[in-house]
């Protein structure tokens, strides 16, 4: 087991690790969602949903790579945090995937068929926000904030982090805020967080593997 993984599992799940600032945060993101559920704006909270159901997708099979190798998770999270709730995902990092969602699709143009700089708009802004998150997280893992183990997942080779990392996170969200029907949105919103739901019950009560 690395050194990174070890000081992560240390503070797993530890409520002493609470701080008061985390109150706040909550409160920003039922504010946000509020807003937006205050003008009936339903593809753009269902389109944020989306994205956050991505992230958990994404920290859950990472939890399942350390959970099977025994060595690493592919990104840990043994920083300073409030509440550390996953191997690679502290409440900090939570709240603002909680949000990201909502901040990235209000910068659509209105017309999906408007191109910036001769490219569709959903596409150039997926690939701009998930590169702009990898040179975040490459400042995180250089504050060892964020810890990466592996030699395929690092800022030496960093598409993968930006296909699987992010990349995924913005195709769904925007493609949820598209579709032409709310029904096919709660669908699609409901069938992630069920899946993500259900494995963190079996994975973590149950099986105690992540």
């Amino acid at each position: 087991m690395t050194e990174y993984a070890q000081q992560a599992l240390a503070i797993l799940r530890d409520p002493g690790q609470f701080q008061w600032y985390v109150i706040p945060l909550l409160a920003f993101v039922f504010y946000v969602y509020v807003v937006e559920t205050e003008k009936r704006n339903w593809s753009l909270v269902l389109a944020g949903l989306a994205f956050w159901g991505m992230d958990w997708f994404n920290e859950i099979w990472n939890s399942l790579v350390f959970h099977f190798t025994g060595y690493a998770p592919v990104w840990a999270a043994p920083g300073s945090t409030a509440y550390l709730i996953l191997i690679g995902l502290n409440i900090e990092i939570m709240f603002m995937f909680a949000v990201s969602g909502i901040i990235w699709t209000k910068m659509l143009p209105p017309d999906r068929r408007t191109r910036i700089l001769g490219i569709p708009n959903r596409a150039f802004i997926a690939v701009a926000g998930a590169a702009f998150c990898v040179l975040v997280e490459i400042l995180l893992n250089q504050a060892n904030a964020l810890t990466w183990d592996y030699p395929w997942w690092n800022r030496g080779a960093p598409w993968l982090i930006f296909l699987f990392g992010y990349l995924t996170f913005f195709v769904v969200a925007f493609w949820v805020f598209d579709m032409p029907s709310l029904r096919n949105k709660l669908i699609t919103v409901g069938s992630i967080w069920g899946l993500d739901l259900l494995a963190l019950v079996l994975f973590i009560p149950v099986l105690g593997w992540i």
